[in-house]
């Protein structure tokens, strides 16, 4: 939401001051200079990145309009879920949780978590770890250190995406030139024309510098920086569980190991040890 926000603040102070200063708007409506700029940043995206990475890209733009993280509401929620999980598994043995991890969305435990649930990489992440105790074929040690290369492999990857929108920002203002330059030669070659038409042609060429250097600047630059704060904020959340985890299987108490996660929780999204502890005997009294 904020994104919107802070998108539509920008083109209003921007327009809006040019219109206060007696612009006319309809000078910087210039289709000619947005395709230009556009297809050319369109196709070096294209030139240069993968279609695997493209479609990942596709996928995460929508996220930051969610904001940059899942929040304390998000992180009680994982934390209610982790104490769920090592409950059970205290009480039944890893084998209990065979069917929970294995058919997660048929799960009565995982059912009742619906926003991790549709968290796909979180869930995956969650199960494949829980599958290997519950098959018993690594040792903690072990264990930690494929969830650690797990993490390393998805932040690193992830990180492509905003590198991506950041380079072609910085594009945007030599496209713009490359624009303002061919509304130059179309302005030399009708020379001798009516002095107005020779206005409005400069003007058109100098609007696509502009719409470079205002996409780039403010656009573009920080879209990328939000996405790498959300990717930064994903990571985050994962390696709460990691923590979650490893502590459990080290062989602390349900309760103890999510407040080992708790305390991996950056402190402006942290939930109280209170509410924590008394959200997490609720959902234990409610099973």
């Amino acid at each position: 939401m904020f994104t919107i926000i802070g998108a539509a603040v920008v083109l209003m102070g921007v327009i809006g001051g040019f219109v206060i200063e007696g612009g006319p708007i309809r000078l910087l409506i210039q289709p000619a200079e947005l395709m230009i700029i556009g297809g050319a940043a369109v196709g070096s995206i294209l030139i240069s990145t993968p279609i695997k990475i493209l479609k990942g890209l596709a996928g995460r733009l929508p996220k930051i309009l969610k904001g940059t993280g899942p929040g304390k509401t998000g992180y009680l929620e994982l934390l209610t879920l982790l104490y769920e999980i090592f409950l059970n598994a205290k009480k039944n043995g890893y084998i209990a949780l065979e069917q929970d991890v294995t058919e997660p969305e048929k799960s009565p435990i995982f059912s009742k978590y619906p926003g991790f649930l549709h968290d796909h990489h979180a869930l995956v992440f969650m199960c494949d770890s829980i599958k290997l105790l519950v098959d018993g074929s690594v040792s903690p040690g072990q264990l930690e250190s494929m969830m650690d290369a797990e993490l390393e492999t998805h932040h690193e990857e992830s990180g492509l995406h905003p590198t991506i929108l950041s380079r072609v920002g910085d594009s945007l203002p030599g496209l713009g030139i490359v624009a303002a330059v061919l509304g130059v030669v179309i302005t030399m070659g009708a020379l001798g024309g009516p002095p107005e038409e020779m206005g409005h042609k400069v003007a058109a060429a100098l609007v696509g510098t502009f719409l470079g250097i205002l996409l780039c600047y403010g656009l573009f630059g920080p879209l990328a920086s939000a996405m790498g704060k959300r990717n930064d904020a994903e990571h985050q959340y994962y390696q709460v569980t990691r923590v979650a985890i490893v502590a459990f299987v080290k062989g602390v108490s349900p309760i103890l190991a999510v407040e080992f996660a708790r305390r991996a929780i950056p402190p402006q999204c942290r939930p109280a040890f209170k509410l924590m502890e008394e959200t997490c005997r609720k959902a234990a009294v409610k099973k």
